[in-house]
């Protein structure tokens, strides 16, 4: 488990490769235990951070996503606020409401584009966050973080004045087969054709994906002692234990059975706000004991 300076420990996004490795792909059956530690209830802010160059696009889909995790996006079923709804089953409060603050861009790039990882909470900490918020450090595909790619599509972890932080990385140009799947085919493994982006923006698709598991993470293991399977210092979270399952029937190289847009032929299996299509990863259900899925 990689410790940022002056953070807490850090629960790391390990790459989002489909086939079989004991590190990457969930078990059959994950078991999450509590560990009696804290959770992160009731109403959180969520901090936007931009660093490099995004587009209008990418920004407008990605701030979507977090808008439609609202219960009062009142979407029917499948939508992202029922997939976040899951996250209520672990937190002893009736649900966690995220609130989208101000956001903060970053584009002239003002330590670079190579960021080390103790660089992240620095930045993270520029949109002042207090401990009932959530501070959410994007990169653009230009900027290189020390680890992206080769361990890690991002990750979440604790500031010094215990506010959350997220990063997650573009990985459209760098390692798009690692962190964007299943819209990009793996660089190893079983070759299945990808699925066709909902936005047709793989990387902002990809960050998508990433940002829900860190964002389930973060609510039901912000400190390294909520849920999760494993070792504290690789811990499998509400998310990240159904690695590679987007839909029923998924196996290794299949996601599973998906959604298709008729008229662009992307695959979704959520709704959110202002007609946006999702592809959301599966969550573990503890009531169930199993990865749930949308569809």
């Amino acid at each position: 488990m990689a410790v940022a300076a002056a953070a807490a420990a850090a629960a790391v996004l390990l790459l989002l490769l489909p086939f079989s490795s004991s590190s990457l792909v969930s078990t059959p059956n994950p078991t999450l235990q509590y560990h009696h530690g804290h959770l992160l209830t009731g109403n959180l802010t969520l901090h936007l951070i931009w660093y490099g160059h995004f587009s209008p696009s990418q920004r407008s889909s990605i701030t979507d996503f977090l808008l439609s995790l609202s219960p009062s996006s009142s979407l029917p079923p499948p939508s992202v606020s029922s997939w976040w709804a899951t996250t209520r089953l672990y937190l002893s409060s009736p649900s966690t409401i995220l609130h989208l603050s101000p956001q903060l861009l970053l584009s002239s790039y003002p330590l670079g584009r190579s960021l080390s990882s103790s660089a992240l909470p620095s930045l993270a900490s520029l949109s002042r966050p207090s401990p009932s918020s959530i501070s959410i450090l994007l990169t653009s595909s230009d900027v290189f973080v020390d680890g992206f790619c080769s361990s890690r599509c991002g990750t979440h972890s604790r500031l010094p004045n215990a506010a959350s932080f997220i990063w997650v990385g573009d990985s459209s140009t760098q390692c798009p087969g690692q962190c964007a799947w299943p819209f990009h085919q793996p660089p190893y493994g079983p070759q299945s054709p990808p699925l066709v982006s909902p936005s047709g923006d793989v990387g902002a698709d990809g960050m998508v994906i990433n940002l829900a598991t860190l964002l389930a993470g973060t609510v039901t293991n912000p400190d390294g002692k909520g849920f999760f399977q494993g070792p504290p210092e690789a811990p499998l979270e509400a998310v990240s234990a159904c690695t590679g399952i987007f839909g029923s029937g998924a196996y290794p190289g299949f996601p599973g059975k998906v959604l298709v847009d008729h008229t662009s032929g992307a695959s979704y299996n959520a709704e959110g706000v202002n007609g946006r299509k999702y592809l959301l990863p599966a969550m573990w259900d503890p009531k169930t004991s199993q990865c749930a899925t949308l569809v």
